[in-house]
C-alpha cells in the first residue's frame, strides 16, 4: 500500500496536455464546444473512462486538455483521477474550465439560501494501490485481440514471411500437437510464432490497388528444430492449419499508451474494412483505414468519420454537383502500419461503413 498525493488536478488530462503542448497542430485550434447537456459537476464512478467523462462536458472529447487550467509544474508532475472524484465545470470566465475538487460548506448559509455551494480545490491523500484503480483513458477490451495478432499484413510481409510447405504424415489439416514443416524462417532464435492465412486484399480507395492483405489468425506454433525446412509444433489453433499458411513472430500483447489528440498534419483517407459487422459498425467497433504512419498518423490520433458525399445532377442547370460530406463519428488510432491503421470507433451517430472518409477532426 502506498500513498498517492493528488493536488486536485486530473492526471491523465495533464498527460494529454503535455503531449499536446509538445506537438500542437500547425493549423488553428478549433473552439471548445460544450455539450448541450453538460452538467455543472460529475462524480466519477468505477467503470468510467476519461473519454466518457469528457463526452459528458464536451462535444469533442479529445479537446479535454484545452479547458483545464494547467501550469508547467502540474504538467511535469502528472496525477490521476479516481472513482469518487468530482469534476466541476466552471462557466464564469471567457472560456469554460474543468477542475477537480470537492464541495464544502454543505448546510451553510449559502446552501440554505438556495445558492450554489462553495467549491474548494484542496490537496487530498488517497491511500491504496495505484494499479487498477485510476480511471483509464479508454476501455480497450474491444481491441485486445487486435493488438498483436496478424490481422493486417502488408505486401512485403506476405512475400517474406515463412510458409508451411508440408504437414505431419501428409495430413490435409493440422491441429494442436501436430507437426508442420516450414521454409523461409529468417531468425532461428525466435521460438513462438503466429500462424495466419491471407484472406483478401485491402484496396486503395482511389487506385484500387492492394495496399495490404486482411488475414485470418488460425493459431500458434513453436519451432522445435531449425533447418530448411524447420520443424514446428502447433500449440493451439482456431481453424484448421494446412499447407500454404504463413507464420510471423509472436509479440506480447500490450495496451498502447493512448494520448488522444488531432493529427499535426492534414490527413484524409477511407475506411477499407470493418470488423464484427457485415457492412457497417457502430461505437466500440474496430475499422481499418487506408492511411498509416507514412501519412503522418500516430497512435492516439483522433480522426473524424464522414459520409462521402455523392455526386448528383442539377436538373435545371444540367450540371454535376457534389454533396458535402457529413460527420457521423470519430475513431482513435490504436495500431499502425506504414499504409494501414486500426481505429476504434469512439463515437457514431449512424452506422459507419466501408468507404466512409476519415479526416482531421
Amino acid at each position: 500500500m502506498i500513498k498517492n498525493f493528488t493536488m486536485g488536478v486530473l492526471g491523465c488530462a495533464l498527460w494529454l496536455a503535455a503531449a499536446l503542448s509538445q506537438a500542437a497542430p500547425s493549423g488553428p485550434t478549433p473552439p471548445v464546444m460544450l455539450s448541450p447537456n453538460a452538467p455543472d459537476a460529475y462524480t466519477v464512478v468505477k467503470g468510467d473512462t476519461l473519454w466518457d467523462i469528457s463526452a459528458r462536458f464536451l462535444k469533442s472529447p479529445w479537446q479535454w486538455p484545452q479547458i483545464w487550467q494547467l501550469n508547467r509544474e502540474q504538467i511535469a508532475n502528472p496525477h490521476l483521477i479516481y472513482p469518487g472524484d468530482i469534476v466541476y465545470l466552471d462557466r464564469s470566465g471567457a472560456q469554460p474550465r474543468l477542475r477537480l475538487g470537492r464541495a464544502v460548506g454543505a448546510g451553510s448559509a449559502g446552501a440554505q439560501s438556495g445558492t450554489e455551494p462553495t467549491v474548494r480545490l484542496q490537496p487530498r491523500v488517497r491511500p491504496g494501490e495505484l494499479r487498477g484503480e485510476a480511471v483509464p483513458t479508454l476501455n480497450l477490451t474491444a481491441v485486445q485481440h487486435f493488438l498483436n495478432r496478424p490481422l493486417i499484413v502488408e505486401a512485403e510481409g506476405l512475400r517474406d514471411h515463412p510458409r508451411i510447405v508440408a504437414t505431419q504424415d501428409g495430413r490435409l489439416y493440422l491441429g494442436r500437437g501436430d507437426l508442420a514443416y516450414v521454409r523461409g524462417v529468417p531468425d532461428a532464435s525466435v521460438s513462438d510464432w503466429h500462424v495466419y492465412r491471407p484472406v483478401r486484399p485491402l484496396l486503395d480507395p482511389v487506385t484500387r490497388q492492394p495496399i495490404a492483405w486482411e488475414t485470418l489468425f488460425v493459431g500458434n506454433a513453436q519451432m522445435i528444430r531449425d533447418g530448411d525446412p524447420s520443424t514446428f509444433r502447433i500449440l493451439a489453433n482456431n481453424e484448421e492449419i494446412g499447407e500454404g499458411d504463413r507464420l510471423m513472430p509472436a509479440t506480447p500483447s500490450s495496451f498502447p499508451a493512448l494520448v488522444p489528440r488531432p493529427p499535426e498534419l492534414p490527413v484524409e483517407g477511407r475506411i477499407v474494412s470493418v470488423y464484427r459487422g457485415i457492412d457497417a459498425v457502430g461505437k466500440h467497433n474496430v475499422v481499418a483505414l487506408s492511411v498509416g504512419s507514412q501519412h503522418g498518423l500516430e497512435i492516439g490520433h483522433v480522426l473524424a468519420v464522414q459520409t462521402t458525399g455523392r455526386t448528383i445532377t442539377d436538373r435545371e442547370l444540367r450540371q454535376p454537383v457534389k454533396l458535402p460530406n457529413e460527420s457521423i463519428g470519430q475513431v482513435i488510432i490504436f495500431r499502425l502500419f506504414d499504409r494501414i491503421a486500426y481505429g476504434l470507433v469512439v463515437a457514431a451517430t449512424e452506422p459507419i461503413s466501408v468507404g466512409a472518409t476519415v479526416v482531421n477532426p
